[in-house]
């Protein structure tokens, strides 16, 4: 049995087709550092944004309280985020080194 005829099955008991896409159709993807580049962009952004809140709050000039503060928290939650994924994936790296080969 093949991962085609697998996939075939798991969609007749879930009432979806699913196929595979041959190799010329997938679409090319960025490579890991790519992805991490850009993340590591968005979460800066997202600091900065929230710096700014912080001083139109802190010098009276803010417009929108609300969103300013909904900024500051979810600038506080990408960074958090970023976090735990450096720690997962340097927990990872030191597993793999300390496996004996």
């Amino acid at each position: 049995m093949n991962l085609g005829e697998v996939l075939s099955s798991v969609g007749s008991i879930s009432g979806q087709s699913m196929t595979l896409k041959p190799e010329s159709e997938k679409i090319e993807g960025n490579s890991f550092s790519d992805v991490l580049k850009t993340a590591m962009g968005d979460v800066n952004t997202q600091q900065v944004e929230a710096y700014d809140a912080m001083k139109s709050i802190a010098t009276g000039k803010v417009e929108n309280l609300q969103e300013a503060i909904h900024q500051i928290e979810e600038a506080e939650l990408s960074l958090k985020l970023g976090l735990e994924v450096k720690n997962k994936a340097l927990g990872a790296y030191k597993q793999i080194m300390a496996m004996q080969v």
